[in-house]
């Protein structure tokens, strides 16, 4: 097999399936190992931003659609969740990153955003998600139904978020949920605290169900003013359709938006429901 054959096999492998082999970049041109990394992964990333210009074409996208209008008060909807979960002094800080964090999926940012994304896999991810936002057909026939992705401090949106008709959803906050136990306390130049490295500590096996807890009580608070509100927007969630994610249990999360909408802070609750376990100590 030739090396140009070589070449694209590993494209269409990467494109069909987000896969690439690193030790095949030694099939990719360059002095070094350093050299022929970066060229290989250059060369992925091009056919990845063409594949994905071409399918949107093939989607009827209008290069001159206005995107202009899908800005969102962002600090404003992340105000609540910050105050509910953090202390006074720290609120600045974190809502002044969040509010640099939302990256919508839009095709004046969609290249730059494949181009930039450190890691192949996930750039091949938000490809799909881009995709799917259009209704253009995906890389792959196995691509996960979802709307967002958050990455380190940034949370990148499909345009679905603003034809979402679920009343209860807001990915938004969800993928910013993601965000505090993805980010270190000194990243953002807060100060370490004893035994708490990341913003918040949440359970490894709880990480959805916080996101979805956080997402839907966002949305009850924002649309019932009143205790006796809030609650029949539970009971009538409760009723409904649950998370699509098999990691989410069902029962729990209702509980954990029980408790939350019957409280005064109910970020407090979702958070402590979802904190890991304390150790007994030990004398």
């Amino acid at each position: 097999m030739t090396m140009k054959i070589q070449q694209q096999a590993e494209i269409d492998c990467f494109l069909s399936s987000g896969y690439h082999d690193d030790i095949l970049f030694q099939i990719w041109p360059g002095n070094s190992v350093v050299e022929r990394s970066i060229n290989g992964d250059a060369a992925l990333r091009s056919a990845l931003i063409s594949a994905v210009l071409i399918r949107a074409g093939q989607a009827a996208v209008s290069e001159c659609q206005d995107y202009s209008g899908l800005d969102i008060n962002v600090r404003a909807k992340f105000t609540p969740l910050v105050q509910g979960l953090f202390p006074q002094n720290e609120q600045k800080i974190i809502l002044d990153m969040l509010e640099c964090s939302v990256v919508f999926l839009t095709p004046a940012a969609i290249s730059t955003v494949i181009q930039k994304m450190p890691w192949l896999s996930t750039a091949w991810n938000i490809a799909n998600i881009y995709l799917s936002s259009l209704g253009a057909k995906a890389l792959t026939d196995e691509t996960p139904a979802i709307v967002g992705l958050s990455i380190e401090t940034t949370c990148y949106v499909s345009l679905k978020y603003f034809g979402n008709n679920n009343l209860l959803d807001d990915y938004v906050i969800h993928e910013a949920a993601h965000i505090f136990h993805n980010c270190k306390r000194e990243m953002i130049g807060l100060p370490a605290i004893r035994r708490r490295e990341w913003l918040l500590d949440i359970d490894y096996a709880k990480r959805e169900t916080f996101a979805y807890s956080c997402e839907a009580y966002s949305r009850i608070i924002e649309l019932g003013e009143t205790r006796s509100e809030r609650i029949r927007l539970w009971s009538e969630h409760a009723e409904g359709s649950m998370p699509p994610d098999d990691r989410v249990d069902e029962d729990e999360y209702v509980d954990i938006l029980r408790d939350a909408v019957s409280t005064r802070n109910g970020w407090k609750r979702i958070l402590e429901r979802c904190s890991p376990r304390k150790q007994p100590h030990r004398g």
